[in-house]
């Protein structure tokens, strides 16, 4: 039997216990080790994203039509979001989907760096393959999809908020659904169940550890906005070092 399912069968019968400090403290040393090097990743890639949508924006509008609406104060992006909610809803889905694999890179680089192993800037695409890729976009389109009904849902009943506090909870209980498909070799629905069933065992400290996480990567606000670029792989980090309280170590040698 696969190692992590069997770690896993324990967890469920038995629980498991976690130290604030151990994990934050491991967190930080690894975050540390990729700051730098994730930090300039997600610059350059976030610069060819943006000039990506913007070409593909000027395309499909077509340069005429957006400088005339320009001009004419017409082009909001509030109103355009907001008439075009359910395509919008979709195309993030999309996108969220096809990105999924790139971001999950960033918790093979936390690996490496735990064990102080270069990380070739190929292999933030390595998981663009069988079977990670499947299962990464199906937990990925699950997610994201039920995350997407529940907010248009309360968003026609006229509860928005709700939707967003229900978004995060969602965010949060599926949180180690990733790290159980690349170092687990999970299946997505069963990464997602022992995902929330890890979450509920310890769901307040591990909570505690997501909101440092989430602090420590606005300080980069501080910096103008730049500077975030740089903190947010310490929530990369932080999802490595709760899995390998969790799961341990060992589980991951598994599928190196």
């Amino acid at each position: 039997m696969n190692q992590t399912l069997e770690k896993l069968q324990e967890i469920e019968k038995n629980g498991y216990q976690i130290d604030f400090g151990d994990v934050f403290n491991h967190a930080f040393e690894n975050y540390k080790k990729i700051a730098l090097y994730a930090g300039s990743v997600i610059v350059i890639f976030s610069i060819l994203f943006i000039a990506f949508s913007a070409f593909s924006l000027i395309s499909i509008v077509g340069v005429t039509e957006m400088t005339k609406q320009l001009s004419s104060g017409q082009l909001k992006i509030e109103k355009l979001i907001e008439s075009n909610i359910d395509t919008v809803g979709i195309i993030s889905i999309i996108i969220s989907c096809l990105l999924s694999p790139f971001q999950a890179a960033f918790l093979k680089m936390a690996d490496h760096g735990d064990r102080d192993e270069n990380f070739p800037i190929s292999s933030l695409f390595s998981l663009y393959k069988l079977p990670y890729l499947k299962e990464i976009i199906i937990s990925t389109l699950i997610i994201t999809t039920i995350a997407f009904a529940q907010a248009t849902l309360f968003r026609y009943i006229k509860f928005e908020f709700l939707g967003i506090i229900t978004n995060y909870f969602i965010s949060f209980i599926t949180l180690l659904t990733i790290p159980l498909i690349i170092f687990g070799n999970l299946q997505a629905m069963d990464a997602i169940k022992y995902s929330i069933q890890i979450v509920f065992k310890q769901p307040i400290v591990l909570l505690g550890l997501i909101v440092v996480a989430i602090i420590g990567s606005l300080i980069g606000l501080m910096a103008c906005c730049v500077g975030m670029f740089f903190t947010i792989p310490f929530i990369y980090s932080m999802n490595y070092a709760i899995y390998s309280a969790v799961i341990g170590i060992n589980s991951i040698a598994e599928n190196e």
